[in-house]
C-alpha cells in the first residue's frame, strides 16, 4: 500500500518551527525546518490556476499497483480498497507540492505547536461541514485518532503511536499530546490524517470493509461504484471549502472515473480506443516501441514527460528474512550477483533506466561512495551494531558485463552460496540436511516476468530452485499482508523529509505486524537507533546525515536486489486537457491541477 515531502528561523510572519524556537505561535502552516514559502494572506498555490475551468470528465486508470478493489474503507487493514478515496476526506492541513514538507490550513485555520513541542493545538474553521450539511467540530477530529489509533491500518498505527491523546477544548479546538523524542513531525501527521465523521462511524462499523460510500467532507462524493471493475467520483458543488487558498485552481474535474484492468496490455488497448483520457506507461520498452499509433502520429494523443525531483526512494526485489534460508547475508549478497542489470537495461529497457544504489536514490539522503566525517562520527556511536564494511566504501550494486550471464558475478556468487553452507550436490544447492535453497518470485501481471525470468536462469545456473509464481491481484495482496512469499517487487517511495514512516519500511518493530512495508522482516537495533536520530534531527544538515548513515547500513544488510529509477514520469493522454504552466517539483498533479479544455474536448475525435 507509496513517504512521503530550512534553517532556524525565529517568529517570521505566517511560520512556525517545529524544530526549536522559543517564539512558536498559531501559524497558517506547519513545515519541519523552517520558513513557509506562503504567508498568511496567499491567495493560491503557485503551481495552480486560479482561472481553471470546472466541468468535464477524466477516465484513467485505478490501478496503482492493484488491479481490484472490494472495499470503499482505505484506512484498514482488511480488504482492498479503491483508489482516490482521499478525494472524499477532507484533513486539517493540506501539502504544498512546491515545497519538500509545507503544509496548510483546511479544516484548521491555525496550529500552535507548544515551546516544549510535545503538544499541538488546532483551532477549527467554523464553516467546515460535511457532504450531509452537518457540521465538522473537534469531536469528529477526536473521534478519528481514536478510531485510527484502535482500528486503523497497522501502518497508521505505526506514524502515531507516539501520540499520546487527543482532546476537544472546545467545539472548534483540538489539543494532541505527545510522548517520547521523535516528535517532530507528528504535528503534520496528525493535520494530514483524514477526518471522519463521529456520528457516521457510530452508525456504520468502521473495521469492517464496504461498498457503501462513506460520509466525508471533502471535494467529491461516490456516485457509481462496481467492485472490482470501476468506481467513479463527482465533485461537490456544495463542497464548504472550494473558496480557501489552498484549493484554489484545485479540483476541476467534474467527474472523475477509474477503471481497473486486469493487465497492462488492457489498460493500453484501452487508451488506444479512446476508453482511457489518460495513462502513465511504466514499461519503457511500451514508451519506447508501443506509442506509434494513428492518434499519437496525427497529434490527438500527446506523449508527455514531466521531471520528477522526489527522492525516487527504494525499488527492487526484496527478499524476506522470515524465511530461515535467507537470514545469511551472503546468501543475499550472492542472489544481488545473479540479477544483471546491465544486461536487463539495454535489452528490456532501452537504456531509459539508472540503477538504483540507494534507498534515498535521486536526493541529498543517498549515502555516496567515501564517507564524510560527520557520518563516520554518528556511525562509531553504533559501531557495536553494524556490520564491520559499513565503515568502508558505500556498498554499491554489482556491475555486470551486460552478457546476461556473467561469469565472474556468478563465480563470485556460487562462492558466497558455499560459504553460506549451500552445497551443491548433482547441480541443486543444498544444505547440510539436504534442504533446497528456493526462491519463488511472487507476481500479480505478467509483465514482469520477461524481466525476472532472466533472474531465474542465472539463480538456476547456481543451482537454486528458483521459480515464478503468478496469482491473481486478491491473492497477491493478501500474502503480501501476511509476509507469505520468498521475493517480491516492491518500491517505497521516500517523503523529502523523511521521519517516523522508516519504522513501517525499516523498523523492528514492524517486522512482525501484519500489512506494514517491512517485506523484508529486518529487524536491526543500529536501524532503529539511526531512524530515531534521523526523525529528531533539528535541521536540514543533521537530518541528511542521519539519512546517509542510515543508507549506509541497510545497504550493507543486501536485504533487496535493487531495481532502477527514473526522474520522470510518462504519460500519454487525448488532447482535451489544460494544464497550469508550472508544474509543482513534488507532484505530476493532474487530479489537483489539470481541467479540460472545453474547445479541445469539443473538437477531438477518438476514434482510432
Amino acid at each position: 500500500m507509496n513517504g512521503l515531502l530550512k534553517t532556524t528561523i525565529g517568529a517570521l510572519t505566517g511560520c512556525i518551527l517545529l524544530s526549536g524556537s522559543a517564539f512558536a505561535q498559531p501559524s497558517h502552516g506547519l513545515s519541519a525546518f523552517g520558513e513557509l514559502k506562503y504567508k498568511k494572506d496567499f491567495t493560491h498555490f503557485d503551481y495552480t490556476n486560479p482561472n481553471a475551468p470546472k466541468g468535464g470528465k477524466l477516465t484513467t486508470v485505478g490501478t496503482e499497483g492493484r488491479t481490484t478493489f472490494d472495499s470503499l474503507n482505505a484506512y484498514i487493514l482488511k480488504g482492498e480498497s479503491a483508489q482516490k478515496l482521499e478525494l472524499l476526506f477532507d484533513s486539517l492541513m493540506v501539502r504544498a507540492f512546491d515545497e519538500p514538507d509545507a503544509i496548510y490550513g483546511l479544516v484548521a485555520q491555525s496550529a500552535d505547536v507548544a515551546d516544549d513541542k510535545m503538544s499541538v493545538t488546532f483551532k477549527l474553521r467554523p464553516q467546515a461541514k460535511f457532504s450531509d450539511g452537518t457540521a465538522l467540530t473537534a469531536a469528529d477530529v477526536v473521534g478519528t485518532f481514536r478510531l485510527l489509533k484502535d482500528k486503523g491500518h497497522e501502518r497508521i498505527k505505526i506514524d502515531i503511536r507516539d501520540v499520546v491523546s487527543a482532546k476537544a477544548i472546545d467545539p472548534l479546538t483540538v489539543k494532541y499530546r505527545f510522548k517520547g523524542k521523535n516528535v517532530r513531525d507528528l504535528p503534520m501527521i496528525i493535520a494530514l490524517l483524514p477526518v471522519l465523521s463521529k456520528a457516521y462511524y457510530t452508525k456504520n462499523d468502521f473495521s469492517k470493509t464496504s461498498l457503501k460510500p462513506p460520509l466525508g467532507s471533502g471535494p467529491y462524493k461516490v456516485v457509481d461504484v462496481k467492485q472490482g471493475q470501476h468506481i467513479t467520483y463527482e465533485l461537490r458543488a456544495d463542497y464548504w471549502a472550494k473558496g480557501l487558498p489552498v484549493n484554489v485552481g484545485r479540483h476541476n474535474f467534474s467527474i472523475i472515473k477509474l477503471l481497473y484492468f486486469r493487465d497492462r496490455t488492457s489498460e493500453f488497448e484501452a487508451l488506444k480506443s479512446g476508453l482511457l483520457d489518460l495513462r502513465e506507461e511504466f514499461t519503457s520498452k511500451s514508451w519506447a516501441t508501443a506509442y506509434d499509433f494513428k492518434a499519437v502520429n496525427d497529434g490527438r494523443v500527446k506523449k508527455l514527460v514531466l521531471p520528477d525531483a522526489n527522492a525516487s526512494g527504494a525499488q527492487g526485489f526484496f527478499l524476506n528474512m522470515r524465511r530461515k534460508i535467507y537470514q545469511d547475508v551472503r546468501t543475499r549478497k550472492a542472489f544481488g550477483l545473479a540479477f544483471d542489470f546491465e544486461w536487463t537495461n539495454k535489452n528490456l529497457f532501452f537504456n531509459q533506466y539508472k540503477r538504483t544504489q540507494s534507498f534515498f536514490e535521486n536526493s541529498d539522503m543517498k549515502a555516496l561512495k567515501k564517507m564524510p566525517p560527520k557520518e563516520r562520527e554518528l556511525l562509531k556511536t553504533i559501531a557495536d551494531k553494524v556490520r564491520p564494511e559499513v565503515f568502508g566504501d558505500a556498498v554499491l550494486p554489482p556491475v555486470s558485463d551486460g552478457s546476461g550471464q556473467d561469469r565472474k558475478n556468478l563465480r563470485l556468487a556460487s562462492q558466497l552460496l558455499t560459504q553460506a553452507g549451500w552445497e551443491l550436490r548433482n547441480g541443486k544447492r543444498v544444505s547440510e540436511k539436504n534442504q533446497p535453497l528456493t526462491a519463488e518470485f511472487l507476481i500479480y501481471s505478467p509483465s514482469f516476468e520477461r524481466i525476472i525470468s532472466p533472474f531465474v536462469r542465472n539463480l538456476k545456473l547456481l543451482g537454486v530452485d528458483a521459480k515464478i509464481r503468478y496469482v491473481e491481484a486478491a491473492q497477491y495482496q493478501q500474502r503480501l499482508k501476511n509476509f507469505d512469499f520468498d521475493i517480491v517487487s516492491q518500491r517505497y517511495t521516500m517523503n523529502q523529509t523523511p521521519g517516523v514512516e522508516l519504522r513501517g519500511f525499516f523498523g523492528s518493530k514492524s517486522a512482525d505486524a501484519r500489512g506494514t512495508f517491512n517485506l523484508s522482516g529486518l529487524k536491526n537495533p543500529a536501524v532503529d537507533k539511526l531512524i530515531d536520530i534521523l526523525t529528531q534531527a533539528k535541521s536540514r544538515d543533521a537530518l541528511n546525515v542521519a539519512a546517509r548513515a542510515l543508507d549506509r547500513v541497510l545497504r550493507a544488510e543486501y536485504i533487496w536486489v535493487p531495481h532502477w529509477y527514473k526522474a520522470s514520469h510518462n504519460i500519454a493522454h487525448w488532447d482535451k486537457f489544460g494544464r497550469p504552466a508550472t508544474k509543482p517539483k513534488f507532484n505530476r498533479a493532474v487530479f489537483d491541477t489539470w481541467w479540460i479544455d472545453a474547445e479541445k474536448a469539443k473538437a477531438l475525435n477518438t476514434s482510432p
